[in-house]
């Protein structure tokens, strides 16, 4: 049996720092969770200032885009245009705002990046960019 690569718990504590020390240079306030391929926790880190809702829902877009293999947005994208509740997958962990991002390292999932707390942009722009960092470069 091949064996599957999952994220590592030094990776993941990489990626939060990563994300952390941008947070912490803007003094801004929010959540950041990186999962394995099931969407289980590995890391996470909530900055001062972020609010409480935040941590619930970085960890549920990280969930996401791990047991999706999209992003968080993607899949809301998907569920207003196709007309299905997301609701549907069965699991309240599912979120379709944009902000988790899977972490595909040749060609399989090993991972995704959620943030919450900003705006929706930034949120994605920051859990693209740490994705991107262990993320396939072909």
């Amino acid at each position: 049996m091949p064996e599957r690569r999952e994220i590592g718990h030094l990776e993941a504590r990489g990626l939060v720092a990563m994300i952390g020390d941008r947070l912490d240079a803007k003094e801004e306030g929010a959540a950041v969770a990186v999962v394995d391929p099931h969407g289980e926790l590995v890391a996470f880190l909530r900055t001062d200032g972020c609010g409480l809702a935040s941590i619930n829902i970085a960890i549920n877009k990280a969930f996401t885009a791990a047991r999706e293999g999209v992003e968080s947005s993607v899949l809301g994208e998907r569920s207003r245009t196709e007309g299905f509740p997301i609701t549907n997958f069965g699991d309240p962990r599912y979120v379709g705002w944009g902000g988790g991002v899977p972490i595909i390292v040749d060609g399989v999932v090993i991972g995704a990046v959620g943030v919450s707390g900003l705006p929706e942009a930034a949120d994605i722009e920051l859990a693209r960019w740490a994705a991107a960092s262990l993320a396939d470069t072909d």
